[in-house]
């Protein structure tokens, strides 16, 4: 559990259906050391809901964490589709970083641009990682220019045009600054993420959290996941839940988890600037 705010990275994960972020996820967790030897063989294991599986994408935003280097990076990762845009919206407001992933061959899509231009309005910072440069007839060099373009047509600021790219191929599993340098491993896109993704901002106040999604158990009922944007939220605590009408519900926290790989962590307490789940 991350102590240290300064230690923590939100990142949302954007791409086209089919440009490879559900390998590139796959290939994450594998290297930072994070899936148990179990999880090790599973292909596309953050797409879980039924459907999913079937037709191949992903439609609900889920959430993932790893530790590399002493940092907690928290994976959000985004439906591809403009169908599921406000999904998308609520799922941005957890992240402060943006990783745009986009083919080598095929460049940037227009349902990136949907996502991107969210993305760009709420002042993230975006990373870029184009893959598939092993892909015959790719024009990384070309690609990077049109991402530069999308975003200056988007109404990027400087700073977020001042992007930093990797490139490399997920299904081969390497990552570099140059696509003409193979590498051994995805280590550069993790070490871009921890030099230009910001800590998470958080207020002074009362704790404060932002519910972006719900999820079901049959064990307990309902879970809120959000992000925590002021102070601590502790097992046992008694919080009030604010509904869209203004009514306010009191309530108490039953159980606190926070993101561990594929599966969730029990904790005793949870620091502004995490994301986390509450029973």
């Amino acid at each position: 559990m991350a102590t240290d705010i300064k230690k923590i990275r939100n990142i949302a994960i954007i791409a086209h259906v089919d440009h490879g972020k559900t390998t590139l996820l796959d290939k994450l967790l594998r290297d930072s050391g994070t899936l148990k030897a179990s999880e090790m063989a599973q292909e596309r294991i953050m797409d879980s809901n039924e459907i999913e599986k079937e037709r191949g994408i992903t439609i609900l935003a889920k959430n993932t964490s790893l530790t590399w280097n002493g940092y907690q990076i928290n994976i959000i990762d985004t439906p591809g589709h403009a169908d599921f845009g406000g999904e998308v919206e609520r799922v941005l407001n957890m992240a402060d970083g943006v990783c745009l992933l986009v083919d080598a061959f095929e460049g940037p899509m227009p349902q990136t641009r949907f996502v991107l231009q969210k993305a760009i309005d709420l002042g993230l910072k975006p990373c870029v990682v184009i893959n598939k440069v092993d892909k015959e007839n790719c024009t990384p060099e070309e690609v990077h220019e049109k991402v530069f373009d999308l975003m200056f047509e988007l109404g990027a600021e400087e700073w977020q045009l001042d992007f930093p790219t990797v490139y490399g191929s997920a299904k081969n599993n390497w990552m570099s600054d140059d696509f003409r340098n193979q590498t051994e491993n995805i280590e550069p896109l993790l070490d871009m993420v921890l030099a230009h993704v910001p800590a998470p901002k958080v207020s002074e106040g009362t704790p404060q959290m932002l519910i972006t999604s719900l999820d079901f158990s049959s064990f307990t009922g309902r879970i809120a996941i959000g992000r925590l944007e002021r102070g601590i939220l502790k097992e046992g605590m008694p919080i009030s839940l604010v509904k869209r009408d203004g009514t306010i519900m009191k309530s108490r926290i039953k159980e606190l988890h926070t993101f561990e790989g594929l599966g969730r962590k029990k904790v005793q307490e949870v620091i502004a600037g995490d994301i986390c789940a509450i029973v």
